[in-house]
């Protein structure tokens, strides 16, 4: 069977709205297979993120100061996810261990990785999937960097065995068994991964946008979207200040020759934006995007 590794971010997983357009997604397309998932984003506009509020619980606990109240925020933000699913699962036991763990201060990296984790739990159990915790296979070394070629190995085997997974982003382990996050852009370097060790067709990361835009939309008014970029290209909008991929996020897909689809989980229709190593599509731009920075300047030797 072809293999889809599917990533939705925050916003495509921040209430139980959400969760059903994306269930509906998955499971339109029996080769999407290993969907890997972010903590809840923003409901709406002066929302706050699921990480941010284990960022400040986490802060809270370091000080010594009460975070009871600040942690039942967070309960409550995935009781009503699993409530408005009408789910037969609790995840008191979790909530438990995690506030035991920044009591002990576990760090502020196991913090953040807990909104990843606990969302996935709940999207594994919608979706009839198998839940797998990175920590066990996403591996970084003892100076901290990611270790793709024992990742590789050890999800690869993993997944093998698996028909259909769900797995957190953001996070893995060092070789003390500690959590380790990823710097940017977290979860789309998870889905990259996943791709890469499971060696899929495409790597398809659903977010809030139908896709990359030709320009700034701040600055230029319904810039068309781009349908189709190489990695070069890619890499150098990113360089100069578009909000695109990191090259950490690209780098195990690239390796693997596996394309990049960017999908709007609102509009599942639209084509989006495809990565690739190089196209021979026809463009009807010869510009295929423009970027800057302020007061910044480059010297090509």
């Amino acid at each position: 069977m072809s293999t889809k590794v599917v990533k939705f971010g925050g916003s495509s997983l921040a209430d139980a709205e959400h969760f059903k357009k994306v269930a509906d997604i998955v499971l339109a397309d029996k080769t999407r297979r290993y969907v890997v998932a972010s903590a809840p984003g923003k409901r709406f506009s002066d929302d706050v993120k699921v990480t941010d509020m284990l960022y400040r619980c986490y802060d809270m606990a370091v000080k010594g100061d009460s975070f009871s109240d600040a942690f039942k925020a967070i309960e409550e933000r995935f009781n009503d996810i699993i409530s408005g699913l009408g789910l037969d699962i609790s995840l008191d036991d979790e909530f438990a261990g995690i506030k035991d763990a920044f009591a002990h201060r576990a760090g502020r990296d196991y913090a953040a990785s807990r909104g990843e984790y606990l969302n996935s739990m709940i999207l594994a159990k919608y979706l009839g999937f198998d839940f797998v915790d990175p920590a066990a296979y996403i591996r970084f070394n003892d100076q901290g960097q990611f270790d793709l070629d024992t990742t590789r190995t050890l999800l690869g085997e993993k997944l093998s065995g698996i028909t259909y997974a769900v797995i957190p982003g953001f996070y893995g382990s060092m070789p003390n068994d500690t959590i380790k996050t990823f710097a940017r852009g977290g979860s789309d370097v998870t889905g990259s991964i996943v791709a890469n060790a499971v060696n899929a067709v495409i790597y398809e990361n659903w977010t809030d946008v139908s896709g990359f835009l030709v320009t700034d939309p701040h600055i230029v008014d319904d810039p068309e979207p781009i349908t189709t970029i190489t990695y070069r290209e890619l890499r150098e909008l990113a360089y100069m200040g578009a909000g695109v991929f990191s090259d950490e996020a690209i780098f195990p897909a690239k390796k693997a020759n596996i394309p990049i689809n960017i999908k709007n989980t609102n509009k599942p229709e639209d084509r989006g934006t495809f990565i690739v190593s190089d196209t021979a599509e026809t463009s009807r731009f010869t510009i295929t995007g423009i970027a800057g920075k302020k007061g910044f300047s480059v010297i090509q030797i």
